[in-house]
């Protein structure tokens, strides 16, 4: 970990509430879309490819050019212009036929690039094997990777890419917004205050008459009127979804110790606590001595070698980490670096402080 990066996320409101759409946080079941996936090939690559051994790539070429009546012979042939990849998309619920749909190209073998590459006509299925569309275009793939006698400059990742607007539909994607007479909204995190609080702000529009209720943490099932159309009922949604709800942050701090990277939710709390942190430097110097043989002598020099091993330990004074109630985390991030540690060791005190029950929130370690 060459780098750690510190997020610190500060409120703006001094009683943590924040009011949110209900579209921002929820979800309408039965228009989450649908997932497809296809097997294709890219070719037009400059020589970053997938290698001849790679077979399933060989053979997918050999099939592609039967179908246009030409015959090759069935060995490994050299073909580093042409990769094997998988193709997939979300496609979002209610879409037409002949609309057009962003489709992500990744690489299934061995290709160093699929810069500058076009994925020929790939069909994409659903999880039931049905086939809603093909998919067919040029790739971008965001980045480069140049390599030549022995040198390689790069950027992003580039053996896997998109093709904007690839996917054209047969098919159209259909919805259920009403199961019998009923719509259900579901929060994408479970909360049972949340749900509770979206539950009372629905029940407020006049047209419902209180026929909501909050059937678990997560969902809020909507009873429809009777005789709404379908125009009134899109309307309806609407106006669910706009609907303004109150939500207070959980407190998590969550570590990624692989990228380093620490975010500290905006209600956790420290406790007032005292800590010392230092650290035990130990310093192994080689060296290698030729020691000269006695005048007059005939035997010739050997090499000997030697080391010193030198130890220091840093010594920080116990620093006392005090937190007034009701600060924020502007205050606990000016705490913590009073204690004046490299950003690597606050995950070892976020984790040390864990365990003292000092802090006050969920400690995520990923």
């Amino acid at each position: 970990m060459n780098k750690l990066l510190i997020i610190f996320i500060i409120l703006l409101t001094a009683n943590s509430l924040f009011a949110v759409r209900i579209k921002d946080i929820s979800a309408v079941e039965g228009v989450s879309g649908v997932q497809v996936i296809g097997y294709g090939l890219v070719v037009g690559l400059n020589q970053t490819g997938d290698n001849q051994l790679t077979s399933y790539t060989n053979q997918s070429v050999i099939n592609m050019l039967k179908r246009f009546g030409l015959t090759t012979e069935q060995r490994n042939n050299r073909m580093r212009n042409v990769a094997a990849v998988m193709v997939t998309a979300t496609i979002p619920t209610f879409s037409k036929v002949g609309q057009k749909i962003d489709v992500t190209v990744s690489s299934m073998g061995d290709a160093t690039s699929l810069q500058g590459g076009t994925l020929l006509l790939t069909p994409l299925a659903t999880s039931n094997g049905g086939i809603i569309g093909n998919a067919q275009g040029p790739l971008t793939v965001g980045g480069y990777d140049y390599r030549t006698l022995g040198s390689q400059v790069s950027k992003n990742f580039v053996t896997s890419g998109r093709v904007p607007n690839g996917l054209i539909l047969n098919s159209e994607i259909s919805g259920e917004l009403i199961n019998g007479q009923t719509i259900r909204i579901s929060l994408r995190e479970s909360d049972f205050t949340t749900i509770t609080r979206m539950s009372n702000q629905i029940n407020s529009l006049p047209i419902l008459n209180g026929n909501v209720n909050a059937i678990d943490g997560t969902t809020v099932e909507i009873n429809v009127p009777q005789g709404l159309n379908s125009g009134e009922l899109m309307a309806l949604i609407s106006q669910v979804e706009n609907l303004d709800v109150q939500v207070e942050p959980q407190a998590k701090v969550v570590i990624n110790e692989r990228t380093g990277t620490i975010v500290v939710g905006g209600n956790v709390q420290i406790l007032p606590a005292v800590i010392s942190h230092g650290g035990l430097e130990i310093n192994i110097q080689r060296q290698v001595v030729v020691p000269q043989p006695a005048p007059f002598t005939i035997l010739p020099p050997r090499i000997a070698e030697t080391a010193t091993i030198d130890a220091k330990e840093e010594i920080i004074p116990a620093a006392p980490l005090e937190v007034a109630e009701g600060t924020t985390v502007d205050d606990i991030a000016n705490a913590l670096n009073l204690l004046e540690v490299k950003p690597r060791d606050l995950i070892a005190i976020f984790q040390a402080l864990k365990e003292a029950g000092v802090l006050q929130g969920e400690l995520i370690i990923q």
